[in-house]
């Protein structure tokens, strides 16, 4: 599956603006982690455009480990031919899953997925609306405030870092680095 046809999926099962534009968050954050790590972009970078692509009529609010999202979307995937690793790196994101995450690819995908939402709540909430001024030390500030975007899961914002081995101020000013670039299609910016 090349990228034009893992968008077209992503856009036939997600109709929210919102959960679109998280997963070409993600997929940035991917693709910039992916160059850095000497990957393959198109592999890293499609996995983050279908990570939560079955998420919108599958939420699976019971966390289940075999129905609903990810699991749908992966049986899906599966037989359209898409490679095991990034299945397993996509089913892995879900911790509910109990899918260990193996590969750099899945530890990667776990580390920026819950960061990208947090970093886009950030810059919304800036006299900016912009990556470009956020700075690490305002993240870790609204990473406190648990009243703040408390969809966030927090622990797997810091448990993604360590996973990959990254030291989290580190992570979290590559993924804003990584950002930055399509802050408009993000809606951020003022764009």
């Amino acid at each position: 599956m090349n990228r034009d046809e893992a968008l077209a999926l992503m856009h036939e099962y997600t109709e929210s603006d919102a959960l679109r534009k998280h997963m070409y968050a993600v997929e940035a954050a991917l693709r910039a982690y992916a160059r850095k790590f000497g990957e393959d972009e198109e592999t890293w970078g499609i996995v983050g455009i279908l990570h939560d692509f079955d998420y919108e009529r599958y939420p699976n609010d019971a966390h289940s480990p075999t129905e609903e999202h990810p699991s749908f979307g992966v049986a899906l995937l599966r037989d359209r031919g898409i490679p095991e690793p990034m299945l397993d790196a996509i089913l892995g994101h879900a911790s509910y899953t109990g899918v260990p995450r193996t590969s750099r690819m899945a530890k990667t995908l776990f580390a920026v997925d819950e960061l990208c939402g947090f970093l886009t709540a950030c810059a919304l909430v800036r006299p900016s609306k912009s990556l470009g001024d956020l700075e690490v030390k305002s993240v870790k500030k609204k990473l406190k405030d648990k009243a703040f975007a408390r969809g966030v899961n927090r622990d797997e914002v810091r448990q993604g870092a360590e996973e990959l081995g990254v030291p989290f101020e580190e992570h979290v000013q590559f993924v804003i680095e990584a950002l930055r670039p399509i802050e408009d299609r993000l809606g951020l910016g003022g764009g």
